[in-house]
């Protein structure tokens, strides 16, 4: 093998683990000298994306190639942050509009919005991509969404992630004066009335056409967020759609809930959309029972 082939494919394996993607620092640190980068950067197997942060061979990247070259471009400890992040993480849906990253020393990259940060910050890996933990991602997203949007994003962390209250408020501890941290507490205590999707309103809508006494809803019992609960009842129903229970994490989460349930000494039901859209009359008959 010739000292070009070499390269190339010390320059895919560096590409294979990142999307896609490669830094000048890591090439550099594989070997691979200043005049091959620039031979390659004129023949366009190396096609500069940002200062130092390169695709190898692919002029249309992934969103993952996008986010891996954000957070390159900024240096040693930086993270993918906020809207990008809940985005990796599966907190929400819509990609964002603009790419923030937070890095331990001042960077101006364009196309990206950049945040120094002085404090150490809750990283963790996702995809291989450097990104913020869930818990300091709902906590940096606080300030930019409304109640009930904050609530699904702690709901959507709790099922995906397994994420919980106490998760969320160590971060808090850390960072008291973050921006949002009030919102976020009364979210996370229930002090906010909010509903989280089409299921649980027509859940509740049931109860009230019956009528039958109305749950808590999305607060804390034993440590994490539960739909609904009727404490002097002892009662604790969780509303499972599809959309938020269709992996193994989240089956085991469902799982955990049920156990923590007994142990504080509730009965607890489970019911679908099936239950509430389709046949709610043995649903609602249960529940007249439970609550009689």
């Amino acid at each position: 093998m010739s000292t070009e082939d070499r390269t190339d494919a010390v320059i895919a394996a560096l590409a294979g683990r990142a999307h896609g993607v490669v830094s000048r620092t890591g090439l550099i640190a594989a070997g691979v000298s200043a005049r091959q980068i620039v031979v390659r950067t004129r023949r366009g197997s190396l096609i500069p994306v940002h200062r130092g942060v390169y695709r190898v061979g692919h002029v249309a990247a992934s969103l993952d190639a996008t986010y891996f070259a954000a957070v390159a471009a900024c240096g040693d400890g930086a993270l993918l942050a906020d809207a990008a992040a809940a985005h990796l993480q599966r907190l929400v849906r819509k990609p964002p509009l603009v790419i923030v990253v937070v890095a331990p020393t001042e960077r101006r990259v364009e196309g990206i919005r950049t945040r120094r940060t002085r404090a150490g910050v809750e990283g963790t890996v996702v995809r291989h991509i450097p990104v913020t933990t869930v818990p300091r991602t709902i906590v940096d997203r606080a300030a930019h969404l409304d109640i009930g949007a904050l609530a699904r994003l702690c709901h959507e962390a709790g099922v995906l992630h397994g994420t919980t209250p106490r998760d969320v408020q160590a971060v808090l501890d850390r960072h008291p004066k973050s921006p949002g941290a009030g919102k976020l507490r009364a979210v996370m205590l229930g002090e906010e009335k909010v509903t989280l999707s089409r299921l649980e309103r027509g859940f509740l809508a049931l109860l009230r056409g019956e009528p039958l006494p109305l749950p808590d809803t999305n607060r804390v019992a034993s440590g994490r967020r539960v739909d609904c609960r009727w404490p002097e009842h002892h009662i604790t129903v969780e509303l499972d759609s599809f959309t938020f229970h269709n992996s193994l994490h989240s089956w085991k989460q469902d799982r955990l809930r049920e156990r923590e349930a007994y142990a504080r000494g509730d009965q607890f039901r489970r019911y679908t959309w099936s239950d509430v859209f389709d046949d709610p009359q043995t649903m609602l008959a249960e529940l007249r029972s439970l609550l009689s």
